[in-house]
C-alpha cells in the first residue's frame, strides 16, 4: 500500500512540471523565417576599390591637414609672378597708322597673390604693380626712327581690371617735337586693352586654382 501512494505523488509531481514549462508566465514562442525562392536575396559582402574609397572622402578644398577645412591661407606669389610674366610677354605688337611696337621685358611685377580657405570655401585675391618696356619704330619726318619707353601700371588688384590705368614714358626723344611725342605715346596707349585681357586671364586661373 505504501509503495502504491508513493508513485502516485511522483506521478503528480511530473505532471505539475509539465504544465508549468506548457503555460506557465515566463514560457516564450519564437519562429524561424525558412527562404523562398520569391524571397530577396541577402545582401553580400563588397570589397571597396581604391577608386571607391576616394569617392567616399569629403570634398575638402584645403589640404590633407585641414579636413575640417577651417581657415587657411597659401601664398601664391612665386607663381602669379611668373604666370602675369609670361601671359604679358605673350602680347602680340601692335601696329600704328606711323609706326609698331612691342613688349620687349617685364621690369617690374611686384606684389602679393593668394588663396584663402573659410569654412571650406575659397577666396582668392592679388594686388600688383607693373612696368613694361617697349620697343618699336616710328616714321618721323620720312625717316624711320627706334623708340623706346616703360608703360608702367600703378596698383591694381583683383575684380578692378575695368579701372586699370597707365603711365607712358620715353626714353631719348628729347630731338623729337612736342606733336611727335604725343603720337607716340598715344599709339603707346593702345597696349592697354591686350594687357587687361591678359590679366583678366590671369584672374580666370587664379580663381581655378
Amino acid at each position: 500500500m505504501e509503495n502504491g501512494g508513493g508513485g502516485d505523488i511522483e506521478c503528480n509531481r511530473n505532471n505539475k512540471e509539465k504544465e508549468g514549462s506548457e503555460g506557465g508566465g515566463g514560457s516564450y514562442r519564437y519562429w524561424v523565417r525558412e527562404a523562398t525562392a520569391d524571397a530577396a536575396p541577402l545582401p553580400l559582402p563588397k570589397k571597396l576599390s581604391p577608386q571607391d574609397h576616394l569617392h567616399s572622402q569629403p570634398n575638402n578644398l584645403g589640404s590633407a591637414w585641414n579636413t575640417a577645412g577651417t581657415w587657411e591661407e597659401k601664398n601664391l606669389n612665386n607663381w602669379a609672378t611668373h604666370r602675369i610674366k609670361d601671359l604679358l610677354l605673350s602680347v602680340a605688337s601692335l601696329e600704328f597708322s606711323g609706326g609698331k611696337a612691342e613688349i620687349a621685358q617685364v621690369s617690374k611685377c611686384s606684389g602679393d597673390a593668394f588663396l584663402v580657405i573659410v569654412r571650406n570655401k575659397k577666396r582668392v585675391g592679388y594686388t600688383y604693380e607693373l612696368t613694361l618696356k617697349i620697343k618699336g619704330e616710328w616714321i618721323v619726318k620720312e625717316e624711320k626712327r627706334m623708340v623706346k619707353g616703360d608703360i608702367d601700371f600703378p596698383e591694381f588688384s583683383f575684380g578692378e581690371l575695368d579701372d586699370l590705368q597707365m603711365e607712358v614714358q620715353l626714353n631719348d626723344v628729347k630731338d623729337l617735337s612736342e606733336q611727335d611725342k604725343k603720337t607716340i605715346s598715344q599709339d603707346l596707349k593702345l597696349f592697354l586693352q591686350p594687357v587687361r585681357e591678359k590679366l583678366l586671364q590671369f584672374e580666370q586661373e587664379l580663381r581655378d586654382r
